[in-house]
């Protein structure tokens, strides 16, 4: 199966030796996202922020990959305190809408640049 990167200047480039997202067949892969604006530096604010943030830049690697967040079939957030899911899941309501993508969300100790909340995804071409 061929591989194929995806890179976007409308997400932060990647960190360290990985792919902002991958194309593979009818998959695409989007690496764990942080809550970096396109400067690389985190934005300012909570997990509502951080939370926008982060989906923003899985919508900019999906929309290099021709797809959309509506495409997305499954999600992992990793977050650093779970005692703030509600406000995480109330943001990420207004991204996604029914069928809901499947979902795991975990808590970690702790996520690069000290973000709050990480959020990868995986999308199917229709």
């Amino acid at each position: 199966m061929k591989k194929t990167p995806i890179i976007t200047p409308k997400a932060p480039g990647a960190i360290g030796p990985y792919s902002q997202g991958i194309s593979a067949g009818e998959f695409v892969f989007v690496s764990g996202q942080i809550p970096a604006g396109l400067d690389g530096a985190l934005v300012k604010g909570g997990v509502s922020e951080q939370t926008e943030q982060s989906l923003n830049n899985v919508t900019g690697v999906l929309l290099a990959a021709g797809l959309t967040i509506n495409d997305v079939v499954k999600t992992t957030v990793f977050m650093t305190d779970l005692g703030q899911f509600a406000a995480m899941n109330e943001v990420y309501a207004k991204h996604f809408h029914a069928p809901f993508p499947a979902r795991a969300t975990v808590q970690v100790s702790a996520l690069p640049k000290g973000a709050l909340i990480e959020i990868e995804a995986i999308a199917v071409r229709p």
